[in-house]
């Protein structure tokens, strides 16, 4: 019966770790000496071994138990542990586990010294009504040998299958189950030969932070934030795990008088990982170091404590939710209680509530759904981190990395990846910081060239138009007309010249663009086919040298191959190409490692199909997936909505009879539908209507009544705080357009390669034309 208690064979294996891993605590904690390490290996059943003589073999190099503690350690429903600092946690953990793996299993456990090793074997099929199992004993070659060791054969087919098939797949599960341990602890765990390595979260570090807000309201929001609140110290008791206030003398729960005083304490720490998943975001909880949930995303719901059948809100990801989330942390609840399978605390005590409600507050995450359901602003740990980074725009403002267009989700979730295979390169978070900095620096260079074609005669129109990026209309010089000398950076450079009049050499020159020049993360990476091999790509984009070619001939891209397939890439941004005729760096870079490539493999295939190739597979940022920026634009719109609504709080009104009757119908249908609202006679009464009404009633909304959404209320764009009147035309007609592009691609469906590249940089500027805190 106990091997019908559903246990996945993972846990199975897990659960006889605990036990070792208890006894490992145990040794450290009484501080003495410990010769022989804290190893734990697992044997599975090998594909070559016939089933009826396969195992599954559990070592470890603990104290090793005396005769007296086997007898009970392996009598079903007895337990030695302590409930509230073991992971063995219930006394017939041993035997589900066993039973669940197959019909024998034998136990031999020896201490330092001991003259043998004994144990017990229990054979389900022979064993009689007295429950009673066989003693054996097996010779000792060392006698400082030391230690349990369980086998278990027979095994049932199907989980001795998956174990056959899933040692790779088991030393994952194992390691992000037990990664803090093998972390903090000098433990050790082997799977078939193989060690354990612990799964490490890809965060950012301590030092990186976001300034939220503006002016006097400005915050430094750190990306990791650690936690340790303590609570008043209460008594547990050890018969069926009850808490309560000291000083009862008996449980409340079961009348026992076994209480202990025992420590209450959250702990750990809530962060942002380096790169957007969806799946491997959220918070892990622990339990005495091995985690309990992992990626849980409970901390994200809330639902109103006055409707308890009322919907349940997903508050985050709800910006590029198809790229999935980055707000992640490990949080250690040694005081909650789990349930007996150990995958799920038990949620209806108030323990795991109180822990909730710290963690995440007792209100909505997002700011104006709390103002508008009567919270304060939710300053708990989580709420901190999600005000600060829950938006996805590339830069420094949100600290997500970017090629200067726009984010490359894509390209640091291959990052992760090598930091997860342990890659030395990738083990901080420089090379994200670096491709954070790149696109500020990209995006500020693009703003001053433009800056820089031409200067206006009237002062209030000019500088909105130099924030818009547009030239003025008195602006009708260019840079060839100008009297002016080029900038250093579109002189070209002569080679430079030894001290004995010689010209310098090839190698030489490289080694100077290399020293001007700096890294552009999101074109360094491997390029390649598998049917033409990889060339690994360092590209660098110069400062103010211009490059020239092996013939001394200007370039705008120059692929110089190396040794051991790796190539440098030097990038002249500098280049007519780039800067008069609209080229993008990546698309040269490709053709230049396709011609390489090809060369390399003798290929047959046309530049121009191995340059599609190349795109698909090592680009696929770039894509044009129809589907992908229709959610985008979407989930962007969420945001739009929300800042929207809070701009006309104070008098929502107004904005309701902008309203078209289909556009009226369209919102309330929309709103029953959700449950918001049984009635509509009131909708105007408030501006949460804006949130559910259709996508281009938002483009009607900020043309007709612009004041209460420019200036940096929700867009940054110039409109009240500027005289002139064609400046105001231009600068809400730029927002206008975005959003339009933005509002219709959410609303209708289009193929149209060139609508899907014109929505995709809409989404970008409309992203960045959002006011701080949006």
């Amino acid at each position: 019966m106990l091997g019908e208690i559903e246990f996945d064979p993972w846990q199975c294996v897990a659960e006889l770790i605990d036990n070792s891993f208890d006894d490992f605590t145990e040794i450290i904690r009484s501080g003495d000496p410990w010769a022989g390490g804290f190893k734990v290996s697992v044997t599975l059943p090998s594909p070559a071994v016939r089933s009826s003589e396969a195992q599954v073999v559990i070592t470890d190099t603990g104290r090793g138990m005396s005769y007296e503690t086997l007898e009970r350690a392996v009598s079903a429903g007895w337990s030695s542990n302590d409930r509230f600092d073991k992971l063995g946690l219930f006394g017939m953990g041993f035997n589900v586990a066993t039973a669940r793996l197959g019909r024998r299993t034998r136990v031999l456990t020896t201490r330092p010294g001991d003259p043998e090793w004994i144990g017990v074997e229990i054979d389900l099929d022979r064993i009689g009504d007295d429950f009673e199992a066989d003693d054996i004993t097996e010779p000792k070659a060392d006698p400082n040998e030391h230690g349990t060791k369980i086998e278990i054969s027979r095994l049932h087919g199907e989980r001795a299958d998956w174990l056959r098939r899933n040692a790779p797949g088991l030393r994952n599960t194992l390691g992000r189950a037990y990664a803090w341990l093998l972390d903090n602890r000098p433990f050790e765990l082997w799977v078939q030969g193989q060690r354990v390595k612990p799964r490490r979260h890809c965060r950012w570090g301590e030092d990186r932070y976001v300034t939220y807000g503006s002016g006097a309201r400005a915050e430094r929001i750190s990306a990791y934030t650690k936690i340790d609140q303590k609570y008043e110290d209460a008594e547990a008791c050890q018969d069926c795990g009850n808490w309560q206030v000291p000083g009862l003398g008996k449980c409340g729960q079961c009348q026992s008088e076994r209480l202990t005083p025992r420590e209450r304490r959250i702990h750990g720490w809530l962060g942002v990982q380096r790169h957007l998943d969806k799946r491997e975001f959220g918070i892990d909880f622990l339990r005495n170091g091995r985690k309990i949930l992992q990626w849980d995303k409970r901390l994200f719901e809330w639902q109103d404590p006055n409707d308890p059948t009322g919907a349940v809100d997903t508050e985050y990801p709800i910006e590029l939710a198809n790229q999935g989330g980055r707000l992640i942390g490990e949080i250690h609840l040694d005081h909650v209680p789990v349930t007996y399978q150990k995958n799920a605390f038990e949620y209806s005590s108030g323990s795991w509530r109180g822990a909730v409600e710290y963690l995440r507050g007792a209100g909505p995450l997002q700011p104006e759904k709390a103002k508008r359901v009567g919270y304060q602003e939710n300053d708990s740990p989580l709420g901190q981190l999600y005000k600060a980074y829950r938006r996805n725009a590339a830069g420094a403002r949100c600290l997500i990395p970017g090629d200067g267009k726009g984010p490359i989700h894509e390209e640091t979730r291959r990052w992760a990846q090598r930091f997860h295979a342990g890659d030395p390169e990738y083990q901080s978070d420089q090379r994200w910081w670096d491709a954070v900095i790149n696109h500020e620096e990209q995006n500020k260079r693009s703003k001053l060239e433009s800056a820089q074609q031409g200067t206006s005669t009237v002062p209030n129109e000019e500088a909105v138009l130099e924030a818009l990026g547009v030239g003025t209309a008195s602006d009708n010089s260019s840079p060839a007309d100008s009297d002016d000398p080029p900038t250093a950076a579109a002189q070209p450079n002569k080679a430079e010249e030894g001290t004995k009049g010689r010209k310098e050499t090839f190698q030489e020159r490289i080694d100077r663009y290399r020293l001007d020049s700096v890294t552009v993360p999101d074109l360094s990476r491997d390029f390649g086919l598998p049917k033409l091999g990889f060339l690994s790509v360092e590209t660098r984009r110069m400062s103010a040298t211009r490059v020239q070619d092996a013939d001394d001939q200007p370039t705008p891209v120059l692929l110089v191959q190396e040794q051991g397939g790796k190539a440098t890439a030097f990038v002249d941004p500098a280049h007519a190409v780039f800067n008069k005729l609209g080229a993008e760096a990546s698309d040269l870079l490709l053709m230049e490692v396709a011609a390489a490539l090809k060369v390399k493999a003798a290929s047959g295939l046309s530049h121009s199909e191995l340059v599609a190739e190349l795109r698909a597979e090592c680009l696929p940022d770039t894509a044009l997936d129809s589907d992908r920026i229709a959610a985008e634009a979407r989930e962007l719109l969420v945001v739009v909505r929300e800042k929207m609504a809070a701009s006309v709080d104070e008098d929502p009104e107004r904005a309701f009879q902008f309203l078209s009757p289909d556009e009226l119908t369209a919102t309330e249908n929309e709103m029953i539908a959700l449950g918001l609202v049984t009635h509509t006679e009131k909708l105007g009464s408030t501006s949460e209507f804006i949130q559910h009404a259709p996508s281009l009633f938002l483009v009607k909304l900020l043309e007709a009544w612009p004041e209460a959404f420019m200036d940096a209320k929700v867009f940054n764009g110039a409109y009240s705080t500027v005289s002139s009147p064609s400046a105001r035309r231009i600068s809400l007609a730029t927002t206008v357009g975005y959003l339009n592009d933005v509002a219709t691609v959410a609303s209708f469906t289009t193929k149209n390669p060139l609508r899907l590249q014109r929505t995709r940089l809409s989404i970008r500027l409309l992203a960045d034309e959002l006011a701080e805190g949006a």
